[in-house]
């Protein structure tokens, strides 16, 4: 069996920054557990395989794809999804509905339609076949989990009770796989972050999270926030799902106004940075000014292609 791959690096337009991904394509006779190994010999933080299917089936639901770490499948993951978008959209345009690819995706479908990049954006590379492409995802609304206890999350992740954002508790939220958001004061305490991941990794399952994603201001026009989510072993330079839940959450606790949209950085302590568009919008009754919900959670980024190659499997 050969199957074709792409790598792409997602949430820039330079090659060798934002956060690569793995793109496996012609993946209807895999396994699972081959899935699985392919992941682990990419060793990225995800590899996506896509599966096409007869194309009324897409028109109506989607490209299928499954989305994989190093140790397990995943439900929704947000450079995943940019990413694969995109290898959809420059490489296989039957995939596309004009300007607008769908993901079958574990979570449900997910659009992601394609434009221009907002100006300063950095996107540009002089090669056709790395043109860099912008994408904006949209993901599901979010649900919103349980308050944290500060001094509980601050112990976990090298941080103090000082640094945290006032009024804006830190919360568990999903837009399709769960986060613990933390807002800070300022961006410079996440220098100071660091997530005790032996006892934090325990402390989050039991609250149905998976990961911390702690943001703060910057202070500046643009990026107007930095954002920092550690794991196990590592750091990832963007987070695209952890993103639409933080702004989610911003807008929610009315520390971003809706509709407004922000440039967020990840990914500059490990030199892989990375740049997140995020809007969202509140929901209100008819009638009343309380915001009874967050709806419209809007991530975008560039995605560029940087290697394409061929497996060969037995």
């Amino acid at each position: 069996m050969e199957l074709d791959y792409f790598i792409v690096d997602v949430f820039t337009g330079t090659p060798l920054a934002g956060n690569p991904l793995a793109v496996v394509m012609n993946t209807a006779g895999l396994a699972t557990e081959q899935m699985q190994a392919i992941a682990r010999e990419f060793n990225l933080s995800e590899t996506t395989f896509v599966e096409r299917r007869p194309a009324d089936l897409e028109r109506a639901e989607g490209v299928r794809v499954r989305i994989f770490t190093t140790q397990e499948e995943l439900p929704f993951a947000g450079h995943p999804t940019l990413g694969t978008a995109s290898v959809l959209k420059l490489h296989f345009p039957d995939a596309a509905q004009g300007d607008i690819v769908r993901l079958a995706l574990n979570v449900g479908t997910v659009p992601v339609q394609f434009g221009a990049a907002p100006s300063g954006s950095g996107q540009s590379v002089q090669q056709p076949a790395h043109t860099a492409l912008f994408g904006e995802m949209t993901q599901r609304d979010p649900e919103f989990g349980a308050d944290l206890d500060p001094h509980e999350v601050v112990r976990l992740t090298g941080l103090t009770v000082e640094d945290l954002a006032p009024g804006v508790p830190p919360q568990i939220v999903s837009t399709g796989t769960a986060f613990a958001i933390v807002a800070l004061r300022s961006h410079d305490a996440l220098a100071r972050f660091k997530v005790c991941m032996q006892e934090a990794t325990p402390w989050l399952r039991e609250r149905g999270a998976r990961w911390f994603y702690a943001l703060g201001p910057t202070g500046a026009t643009e990026p107007a926030w930095r954002s920092r989510m550690q794991f196990e072993g590592g750091e990832d330079p963007a987070t695209g799902s952890a993103a639409g839940c933080a702004i989610a959450y911003l807008v929610r606790h009315n520390v971003v106004p809706p509709g407004q949209p922000i440039l967020l950085r990840q990914g500059v302590e490990i030199g892989r940075p990375s740049d997140l568009y995020l809007s969202a919008r509140t929901v209100s009754k008819a009638g009343q000014e309380k915001i009874v919900g967050v709806t419209n959670i809007r991530v975008a980024g560039s995605t560029v292609l940087v290697a394409k190659g061929r497996l060969f499997l037995p």
